[in-house]
């Protein structure tokens, strides 16, 4: 296997030369890298990209004091496989990654190539806070002991994560591989399949919810929410709904504090504005739309805290911050929280103006807000350029003089994340719960998938029973198929198609239009 390798004091020298003239600055140690990945943000959520309704300010200053990407797509239009992505860079489809539940091992093996062990190797600390949902253990984990293989076994020095989501048992902190504030005579036990004797489900006891479940979220009832899966034990270990997103603030806050004399990669993983949305109570209300709103302005504050961290500890000059969200927007995703009916109300355009969202191969469902921020080292720029969360890989490479598999699917595109370079990538395979489709230069290509067009929560899944191929450059919200007008566009489409997933699709390609 070939390795491309970057030296780490050629590579300074040459960013730094090729960076912003006029306020340049030296790099007295290598830069600090943090990925803020938001969970189920929509391109249109966020005020920088144009939301009238909701006002993220912390958000904006990274994206208007950096590279804002036009077109930033994660992976995936779902959460497992686009996190997959992004630490390993490698298109999860090739290994089969789809959204998991809460009791899962850990979908990406401790033999792999990650971000983190690149970023080990190149010399730093490494952490991982907030939401994981890349499973734990290697199946049938006991919550009561050391819970291995996790993130320390993918890269991670440090980490206090949630095994899946917030709305999916077990409802509890996980810091380096054990949960926090399980006491011995109370221990966790978890099932997906059937409950444990004695315990409450939303089914069979609906006087005890606080928030009422749309779909899927039936099972046992934890802080007056019904969730996926059923749990027992654990009392003093349970998380306050409430209270996570301060939780979290604290641990990037000691994260940074004591590797602050030291380069640190932190990946930084907000659970808002994931279902069930329950922001703490000085947020309540700040938007007038309802729990979602609220969520997006809490996660905006989180971002606005790592910020004030870094520069009260002297580190804001010398850290670069990539804030992106891991897919499309939704907005009834299991419960009865107004989301809908107040985005209409408000007129708030969640993927503002994309068709499709969260579980779409529209491109509403890959396409996100993604930014990128080194102050006095990236000239402020809105860049159109084509780029993926799995290019993050191989581009820090680049920038910390990592070493990086030729056999990824990452790309090094420093000049591009940096804004020196507007080009970026020329095609994209993107992916719905397996099904994948194609973005190249201005176009979407979508595969005749059949199957119905929508799912519980409402959005368009892509299955059009046709080939679809948009020019996004004129059509973004892609209202018009130009498969049978532009037979050129699409014949070279299906060949990139098939050349891009290794066959993986073939019989969706017709033989002879390939020739």
């Amino acid at each position: 296997m070939r390795k491309i390798i970057f030296t780490v004091a050629g590579l300074f020298m040459a960013v730094l030369a090729g960076g912003c003239r006029g306020d340049r600055k030296t790099a007295a140690t290598p830069p600090n890298i943090i990925i803020v990945l938001a969970d189920d943000l929509g391109f249109g959520d966020v005020s920088f990209y144009g939301s009238k309704t909701i006002s993220t300010p912390n958000i904006d200053s990274l994206a208007r004091g950096g590279v804002c990407f036009n077109n930033g797509y994660a992976s995936s239009s779902t959460s497992t496989p686009s996190r997959y992505a992004l630490l390993t860079g490698m298109y999860p489809w090739r290994n089969d990654v789809k959204i998991l539940p809460g009791d899962a091992p850990l979908v990406i093996s401790p033999d792999q190539e990650t971000l983190p062990k690149m970023m080990q190797k190149a010399g730093y600390t490494t952490g991982a806070i907030g939401k994981w949902h890349l499973g734990m253990g290697n199946g049938n984990v006991d919550w009561n002991d050391t819970i291995r293989p996790g993130a320390r076994e993918i890269g991670f020095d440090y980490s206090c994560i949630i095994a899946a989501t917030n709305d999916r048992v077990p409802t509890v902190f996980v810091e380096n591989g054990g949960v926090v504030g399980l006491e011995p005579d109370d221990p966790i036990f978890v099932d997906y399949e059937k409950n444990f004797e004695g315990e409450p489900t939303a089914l069979d006891h609906p006087e005890m919810l606080k928030m009422q479940w749309a779909h899927g979220h039936n099972n046992s009832i934890i802080n007056g929410i019904p969730r996926i899966g059923y749990m027992k034990g654990g009392k003093n270990a349970r998380w306050i709904d409430e209270d996570m997103a301060g939780y979290f603030v604290d641990k990037v806050k000691g994260f940074i504090k004591d590797n602050r004399d030291k380069p640190f990669f932190l990946y930084y993983g907000l659970h808002e504005p994931h279902v069930p949305r329950v922001p703490n109570g000085r947020f309540v209300g700040a938007t007038g739309m309802g729990p979602r709103g609220d969520a997006i302005v809490e996660a905006d504050w989180c971002v606005g805290e790592l910020i004030k961290e870094l520069r009260r500890l002297d580190l804001l000059d010398n850290t670069m911050i990539v804030f992106t969200s891991d897919n499309g927007p939704v907005l009834n995703d299991g419960y009865k929280d107004g989301a809908q009916e107040l985005a209409a109300e408000c007129g708030h355009l969640p993927a503002g103006g994309l068709r499709g969202g969260k579980y779409s191969l529209f491109d509403g469902g890959t396409h996100i807000p993604l930014c990128v921020y080194w102050k006095g080292h990236i000239k402020p720029v809105v860049s159109d350029a084509l780029i993926s969360q799995m290019d993050i890989f191989a581009s820090v490479a680049e920038l910390v003089g990592g070493e990086v598999s030729d056999t990824l699917d990452s790309r090094p595109m420093l000049p591009v994340l940096l804004g020196r370079d507007l080009a970026g990538r020329n095609e994209l395979v993107i992916e719905n719960q397996g099904k994948l489709g194609l973005r190249i230069g201005d176009y979407a290509f979508m595969p005749p998938y059949e199957g119905p067009q929508t799912n519980l929560t409402g959005n368009e899944l892509g299955n059009l029973g046709e080939y679809g191929l948009f020019n996004l450059k004129k059509d973004p919200g892609q209202q018009k198929n130009i498969a049978e007008s532009d037979t050129s566009a699409l014949s070279e489409a299906k060949k990139v198609f098939t050349r891009e997933t290794d066959g993986f699709y073939r019989p969706f390609v017709e033989e002879v239009e390939l020739k």
